[in-house]
């Protein structure tokens, strides 16, 4: 079967059709179709070389009441033909080795050469952030990328919510507290994790993107419900027009709400963390660097930049809390007589300074840094950049494009599923009629949500949601390291590949994309995805 070839009227409908065309073809085993001969790009040749470090494993099974049925049309992992079994074998266990064959995969921060912080979870996993301006970033494009490291077993989900007019005096209910609600709140897209109201990162219609990374400080977070680094994401998306605006938004946010709470799902230990963000819009990237309500941020309009979950601003910041050398002073980790080291001044003495891994696979890119290079670099293993561990993993992924000239649109691709090596980054685009994605939305629990009641987090319900359910069986065929996980990964690559030329085919036109064909963009790829691994 050949690749279906790209048109150049409808970019969206032809990506659209491409992936509702080029289904999985029976290996040749069955007897019935031969392999599919697929040209592997850059993405799937480093793909096949990555070793495969962990045995797939079933997904736990919770008992709760909140356990859902799967939705209707949605494939039980238990039981059913997923239509691409290996000589008949359609149950994970039968794709899946026994753990003796495979040693676990070691910690990311093993990976990196830095103490392992996985036991209990006290830590912040290693996790990644990355931005590349012109002149790097080719075509006059700002490229931005994120991997999310969270629990292994912890479901992220990609939500749109609309633009709003908010009443006069409302409230807004965040993760553990509710605080002040603005007039108008733009409309975003964001990633994260389904017990929490905040995000992991995002978007907003004005083109800005921020990240969050949990990171280790000299003083310790505060487990006090406030704010989480994760609220105020999705806080500085919904009310910021530039990055900059977004920053003076969560620096003032902070200053009057701290913040603190528990980052995960977990009734037996509160994991408080500090924050990192990284803000980016078309123009311009900040870095912001948070401890307590103490804060510091950097400007960057050029080249490239990594954050991870250690503080990395030293002696350039271009904007500081006011009272941040002061506090530093009276608590003894600064005299005053040398120069300001923010990172040296607030970080653990035992702390690593330099976010290696992620640094050097953005710096050591020799041409033009592409969305393709930012999902390659999103997918390497071997650098430690994409977690896989027992205690953690990669749970979703993101990477935005952002032109420089403003009549071409800002697109924002996600995986909306766990392991960018072994998932599809979906396209979405803002128009004004955007079409809800609810397959990759995790069920609603209402005020019966464990993590709404209190004491917190006594039960864990069952928050797949239908994407994640689907891309659970392709990615235990995947690991299984057999002939046809291999196809399935190849197939899924070169879907993936012609989404992303119908985009750039978006961004070379000089017109407008139509909204009412982008308007479902994402939701198509969501729904053509699942059909595909069906």
């Amino acid at each position: 079967m050949s690749i279906p070839s790209m048109g150049l009227e409808v970019s969206t409908a032809i990506l659209v059709m491409s992936f509702q065309t080029y289904q999985l073809q029976e290996s040749p085993e069955s007897g019935d179709r031969e392999a599919p001969d697929v040209a592997c790009s850059t993405a799937a040749a480093a793909l096949d070389a990555d070793a495969i470090t962990r045995p797939p494993q079933r997904p736990p099974t919770r008992q709760s009441q909140h356990q859902h049925q799967d939705p209707a049309g949605a494939r039980s992992l238990a039981g059913g033909s997923w239509g691409f079994g290996i000589a008949g074998e359609t149950s994970p266990e039968s794709l899946t080795p026994s753990r003796s064959k495979a040693p676990a995969a070691p910690d990311g921060a093993a990976a990196l050469g830095l103490p392992s912080r996985v036991p209990g979870m006290s830590g912040a996993p290693p996790s990644y952030c990355f931005v590349a301006l012109p002149p790097r970033a080719k075509d006059g494009l700002v490229v931005f990328g994120k991997n999310s490291a969270r629990p292994r077993d912890e479901v992220q989900e990609v939500v749109y919510f609309p633009a709003v007019d908010h009443e006069a005096e409302s409230k807004v209910e965040c993760t553990y507290i509710s605080i002040d609600q603005v007039p108008r709140t733009h409309a975003i897209v964001i990633s994260r994790p389904a017990w929490l109201w905040g995000a992991e990162m995002g978007a907003n219609e004005h083109g800005v993107c921020i990240a969050n990374e949990a990171i280790n400080a000299r003083e310790p977070a505060a487990e006090t419900e406030a704010l989480l680094g994760m609220d105020l994401v999705r806080l500085g998306l919904e009310r910021g027009t530039t990055a900059k605006e977004a920053l003076d938004i969560i620096v003032s946010l902070l200053d009057e709400h701290g913040q603190g709470g528990n980052y995960y799902e977990d009734a037996h230990s509160c994991h408080s963390f500090q924050s990192a963000y990284l803000l980016v819009d078309r123009d311009e990237a900040w870095v912001l660097e948070t401890v307590g309500k103490y804060w510091a941020a950097e400007r960057i309009t050029e080249g490239v930049r990594c954050i991870c979950n250690q503080l990395s601003l030293t002696t350039k910041m271009d904007e500081e809390h006011p009272e941040l050398r002061t506090y530093a002073q009276s608590q003894g980790w600064w005299t005053g007589e040398d120069e300001f080291n923010f990172a040296q001044v607030f970080s653990p003495a035992d702390d690593h300074l330099d976010c290696c891994a992620g640094k050097d696979s953005l710096e050591k890119q020799e041409e033009s840094i592409t969305v393709q290079t930012m999902i390659n670099i999103l997918r390497d293993k071997a650098s430690g950049v994409c977690i896989d561990s027992e205690s953690f993993l990669t749970t979703a992924s993101i990477v935005s494009v952002l032109p420089q000239n403003r009549s071409s649109p800002c697109i924002h691709y996600f995986t909306g599923t766990p392991d960018p090596s072994r998932s599809i980054f979906k396209p979405f685009i803002f128009v004004d009629d955007v079409k809800l994605v609810p397959k990759a939305q995790s069920p609603c629990f209402g005020d019966d949500d464990p993590a709404k009641k209190d004491p917190r987090f006594q039960e864990k319900p069952d928050r797949r949601h239908e994407l994640y359910k689907a891309h659970e069986w392709a990615r235990a065929v995947i690991e299984s390291d057999q002939e046809q996980g291999r196809m399935l990964r190849k197939t899924m690559l070169e879907l993936e590949k012609q989404g992303l030329e119908a985009m750039e085919e978006i961004l070379s036109s000089p017109e407008p994309p139509d909204p009412a064909e982008v308007g479902d963009l994402f939701y198509d790829c969501v729904d053509t995805e699942m059909k595909f691994f069906k």
